[in-house]
């Protein structure tokens, strides 16, 4: 008994153990400021509230004139806000914030779970090494968004496929649907090990890659939403694929250029050649584990390449891979047997040099990832904006009155602090210009201080009488201060209330 319980003991102390560190460090990042490090972040915390006081399913007015109005809506987040539910109790802001912390540290340890399920030799070093392989990974990784969640279902998704859990895939797949719009991620990684076991066994496999479509396709129709997921993920995606839209939509969806990527994640550049390195001196064909991380390493470079949010797969995918490279080569007499011996030189050096030398070079990793991720999140806007202003309009509006503002991105803030009113658009630009092309574009030329008459326009095509501005919108201010029926009824160091007199 005790030979049978001493073992799981083990695992579970090091599981906690590693949490402990991940969710440190993750802390002292995320607390190195008051604020929130993203927009977003505000709307789902705010929702996951109104779904734990509403109901799972609650009546979404907030954005009447865009493809998220009430008829139309479709929470594509939607597990994800209900994971959130339990931090919604106390302080909204704080809540969000620990909860970046704490899905981040269990992505982290599901990398661990795969390296060991992989016997990857010191797979806790290994997995410590997400800590320091990009500060644009850890500073993502600290967004309130369900990035954290997604990065999890697919490492456990790369887990399963090498064990042949398929059934796991399939529950797994269906989801992955109702967490995130990224779950087209999974059948891609699931077609990645198809290739991979063809290239390495000569044989093919479809169960495992039938068994996510089958979920996938599952958690699809058998949606709360079902049909309008459907009609959503269409216009949603449709935008991002071509260059009149994709430029509005943040700079998310822009590739870092080849300074920034050295600058942000120099580690994970150099573990991929390092990985490269590994498969020349392993001497031998890579078997499935490594092919399939070998090849979705590819495919998350390329779409790293395309826009920067993939930023959260890439460098831990890249310290998969090449921890599946070295396993061998750092195996010693009491390790992994490996197939083929392999240079004494390399062992030397192993266990002369590389017990001593890789322990600071990763302390020396975490130390700059955790200063220049600090340095980052440091630079938020101040959760504050518009808490003044929505204070304003709760308290002299009427219930769903509708409100103009001047970003779209703004909204999650407004949300947060003000669910008492409707606005315009938000959380993606392209939500509104697919529901009426013409009002996107006649709200772009207002913002940008283009119209003249706002005190007919607004009212007239938008059915709002109220309008909030931060105080970076300086051509647009001007022209509303010089419309004799725009009145200031609001302003504050960071935004501007106007009410439009009838």
């Amino acid at each position: 008994m005790k030979n049978l319980f001493w073992p799981k003991l083990t695992v579970w102390a090091q599981a906690i153990l590693l949490f402990a560190v991940f969710f440190a460090f993750m802390a002292g990042i995320q607390f190195s400021t008051p604020n929130m490090p993203d927009n977003d972040g505000f709307y789902h915390i705010k929702m996951a509230l109104i779904m734990r006081e509403q109901g799972l399913k609650p009546d979404f007015i907030w954005l009447p004139l865009t493809i998220l109005n009430e008829r139309e809506f479709y929470d594509h987040h939607f597990l994800y806000h209900v994971a959130l539910i339990p931090f919604t109790f106390g302080d909204l802001r704080l809540g969000a914030k620990w909860s970046a912390v704490f899905f981040a540290s269990l992505s982290f340890l599901a990398v661990w779970w795969l390296l060991r399920g992989q016997k990857v030799r010191y797979a806790e070093f290994w997995s410590l090494g997400l800590l320091a392989v990009s500060q644009a990974f850890l500073y993502r990784m600290s967004i309130t968004r369900p990035l954290s969640l997604s990065l999890s279902a697919l490492t456990l998704g790369m887990h399963w496929l090498l064990t042949g859990k398929n059934r796991h895939l399939a529950v797994l797949a269906f989801l992955y649907v109702w967490m995130y719009d990224a779950f087209i991620l999974l059948p891609a990684l699931a077609a990645i090990h198809l290739v991979a076991v063809f290239l390495t066994e000569g044989k093919v496999n479809w169960r495992p890659l039938a068994c996510v479509v089958a979920g996938t396709i599952l958690g699809l129709v058998i949606n709360v939403y079902f049909p309008h997921d459907l009609v959503f993920i269409y216009r949603h995606l449709l935008p991002k694929f071509t260059n009149a839209t994709s430029i509005s939509v943040g700079n998310e969806w822009f590739p870092y250029s080849t300074g920034q990527l050295l600058s942000n994640s120099p580690l994970a550049l150099t573990l991929f050649l390092i990985g490269a390195l590994g498969l020349g001196l392993r001497g031998k064909r890579m078997d499935v584990s490594l092919m399939t991380a070998f090849f979705a390493v590819g495919v998350f470079g390329l779409m790293l390449f395309q826009a920067r949010r993939f930023i959260e797969y890439f460098p831990p995918f890249v310290l998969i891979f090449a921890a599946l490279a070295w396993s061998p080569l750092l195996s010693g007499s009491d390790g992994i047997e490996s197939s083929e011996p392999f240079p004494k030189p390399i062992q030397a050096l192993y266990h002369k040099v590389i017990p001593f030398l890789l322990p600071v070079l990763l302390l020396f990793g975490m130390y700059i990832s955790y200063r220049d991720a600090v340095l980052s999140i440091q630079g938020s806007k101040p959760y504050t904006l518009y808490e003044g202003a929505t204070k304003w309009l709760m308290a002299n509006t009427k219930p769903g009155e509708r409100v103009f503002q001047t970003d779209w991105d703004d909204f999650p803030r407004l949300f947060y602090y003000d669910s008492y009113n409707t606005y315009l658009i938000g959380l993606d630009p392209t939500y509104m210009q697919l529901y009426n092309p013409g009002l996107y574009n006649l709200w772009v030329s207002i913002t940008n201080g283009k119209i003249y008459d706002l005190s007919e326009a607004i009212p007239n095509e938008f059915g709002a009488h109220y309008v909030i501005s931060d105080l970076q919108h300086g051509d647009f201010i001007n022209v509303a201060e010089s419309d004799p029926r725009m009145r200031e009824v609001y302003r504050d160091q960071e935004s501007i209330v106007f009410e439009i007199i009838k």
